[in-house]
């Protein structure tokens, strides 16, 4: 009998202890930090770009899983998600918000919150977006990088206008559904007279609107597009490339992505850099900085590439200046 009691109390030790391990387990991942990173693409969009941020964090000592948690929110280009998106980070008070390449998010969250930390990713002047006091000392709760997604859009048309100096009137494609349109075309009127081009505005939110922007192009003779920086937009590169090869329209991109997929050629910061900077950013706070204190830093690293084979299909030829400024000749 005694031996049969002895059983049964180590069994029930047993099975209380089997039932404690996962309590414990979710105890410990609890207990770490949580990073609430949001993104207005797709995880398939951008599936290099995380790496990016993790290699960001593990340069300051944080292991994704180890002694932090990361969740990540892709919006799909479904700006309108975002308020309450934020909204419920900020109520599970994360030890970060992380936004690279989302403007709308940062100000989201530093319109909703004065003491969670906010390591951003912008396009813009962050100071003229609000997000920080100035570049040297930012004060409030945010910082990050600015990757000069507007002063760029002038050195897009320079250099489609080098590639295509026949091409006068310019076809400019932009998303309305995204917020940040409007501020990041600002400046393009002025560029575009500065170099002698026409340009022409066409609006897409959908497939079928890319496809109708696309027949009204052709059908106003249109030389040359130039297609604004938006999440929606490179998800749909493919249709890009095939639509603009098939009524023979040279593009430049603000992606890699775009070129890789078959665009004739794009400029644009190295966002793949600018996520490792905001990892790198986060990990700071984490370990005890403030973001009063963590200068905005300013993206240092651009790439332009050119997608040969669309060239020859287009029949372009690409000079040797231009090929000895691009940093990729995709074959």
């Amino acid at each position: 009998m005694a031996s049969y009691i002895g059983r049964r109390k180590f069994l029930a030790t047993l099975g209380g202890a089997a039932a404690a391990w996962p309590l414990a387990a979710r105890a410990q991942q609890s207990a770490l930090p949580v990073i609430g990173l949001v993104h207005p693409g797709s995880r398939e969009m951008a599936a290099e770009r995380p790496a990016a941020f993790r290699k960001g964090l593990t340069e300051t000592g944080y292991v994704e899983g180890q002694n932090v948690t990361v969740e990540y929110h892709w919006l799909d280009g479904q700006y309108d998600r975002v308020p309450s998106l934020v909204a419920d980070l900020i109520r599970r008070r994360v030890a970060v918000i992380a936004a690279p390449g989302a403007t709308l998010v940062a100000q989201a969250a530093k319109a909703a919150t004065t003491t969670i930390p906010i390591v951003f990713g912008v396009g813009e002047d962050p100071v003229r977006l609000g997000l920080v006091a100035n570049l040297a000392r930012p004060g409030g709760n945010a910082t990050g990088i600015n990757f000069f997604n507007d002063e760029v859009v002038a050195k897009r048309l320079g250099l489609l206008h080098e590639l295509v100096p026949k091409a006068v009137r310019i076809a400019v494609l932009v998303n309305p559904a995204n917020p940040a349109t409007e501020s990041a075309q600002r400046d393009m009127p002025d560029a575009a007279r500065a170099l002698g081009l026409q340009i022409q505005v066409l609006k897409a939110s959908t497939k079928s609107e890319i496809e109708a922007a696309f027949a009204t192009l052709v059908r106003d003779r249109a030389d040359a597009l130039h297609v604004a920086g938006d999440v929606f937009f490179t998800s749909r590169r493919v249709q890009f490339a095939t639509l603009a090869a098939s009524y023979r329209i040279p593009a430049i991109y603000p992606s890699r992505e775009a070129v890789e997929a078959g665009g004739l050629m794009g400029y644009a910061t190295d966002r793949v850099d600018m996520w490792r900077q905001v990892g790198v950013y986060a990990g700071q706070v984490l370990k005890g900085a403030k973001p009063a204190d963590l200068p905005v830093l300013q993206s240092t690293k651009f790439e332009f590439v050119i997608n040969m084979q669309t060239a020859r299909a287009l029949g372009i030829e690409v000079p040797n200046s231009i090929q000895l400024l691009a940093d990729e000749l995709i074959e």
